[in-house]
């Protein structure tokens, strides 16, 4: 079985305006199974209340589906690497291993199949090269999608290109009052990440009511244990920060975002057996020890 591996390099960069409450964080370089939105593979939980054969054969299906996700990640490129012949008509996606933005396009592309239709293209954040601002992407961020000679930016609408634009299962639903919600939760996740980075400066449960609001969000349906039931891009928006936030607020300021949230609980554990997305986390320690060395000498 082929593993992944990883390679560290990035930071992540915060840009705070007057107001608190207008944070925007981004990643800068200064610093084939494949599942449908209706059809996902059953979560383990699932999996038990089904009868003993089809537990079976679903069980099988995950194996399968981890094995075709996997595969072995690039070294990030540096300021000695040379560029790739760019433009030359593949379709290419210039991440960070340690961006949450470029992590999820990155899940965008495995959870769509994609792997070797977008080659993924690492970029070291603290040994950049040149050639990517001046030849790939001038605003010298990540993510950025080569494609089609052109070179797009903005993890948000990247994840939604991706699912519009290349083959693969609809990561976005077709009900039009699921399309509403799935738009709303969108627009809301700047907000959310802003007040919990804020909520750093104290309590950790000074977040409470932005996580309430999360576990209000994902009760509204009860068709899965996702924002819109099934597995989608609002999912995607969302899991990179929590990823993050969770195991910092818990170890920082002993604060459980899922105590008392049951649903927030269920979705970090069902999100966790995502095999397109269980392929770009990283060690819980190494979020938390960034996120000290950002943070706390701010407090």
């Amino acid at each position: 079985m082929i593993m992944a591996t990883s390679t560290l390099g990035s930071t992540i960069g915060f840009s705070y305006s007057s107001s608190s409450s207008d944070i925007s964080a981004y990643c800068i370089l200064s610093s084939t199974t494949r599942f449908s939105f209706s059809s996902i593979i059953p979560s383990p939980l699932k999996l038990q209340k089904q009868p003993p054969g089809r537990r079976a054969r679903a069980l099988i299906a995950v194996k399968m589906a981890a094995q075709a996700f996997q595969e072995v990640l690039p070294p990030a490129l540096t300021s000695v690497s040379e560029p790739p012949p760019i433009f030359d008509g593949t379709t290419r996606l210039y991440i960070s291993y340690t961006c949450p933005y470029a992590q999820r396009v990155w899940i965008t592309r495995n959870c769509k199949g994609l792997q070797n239709r977008i080659q993924l293209v690492p970029i070291n954040l603290q040994d950049r090269p040149s050639w990517y601002k001046e030849k790939v992407y001038p605003p010298n961020k990540v993510p950025a999608l080569e494609h089609n000679n052109e070179v797009k930016g903005e993890s948000l609408d990247l994840i939604k290109y991706i699912d519009s634009n290349f083959e693969g299962p609809s990561l976005f639903p077709d009900e039009p009052e699921k399309r509403e919600f799935a738009e709303e939760l969108i627009n809301y996740v700047n907000s959310f990440t802003g007040s919990v980075v804020s909520s750093f400066k104290g309590d950790g449960n000074e977040a409470d009511a932005t996580f309430d609001y999360i576990e209000s969000a994902l009760s509204k349906y009860g068709d899965g244990p996702f924002f819109l039931g099934q597995f989608s891009l609002v999912d995607i928006a969302y899991a990179p920060f929590i990823e993050r936030f969770r195991p910092f607020l818990l170890e920082v300021k002993t604060y459980d975002i899922t105590a008392g949230r049951p649903k927030l609980a269920a979705w970090i554990e069902e999100t966790n057996m995502i095999e397109g997305y269980r392929q770009t986390r990283r060690d819980p320690q190494e979020h938390v020890d960034s996120y000290k060395k950002r943070f706390l000498s701010r407090l």
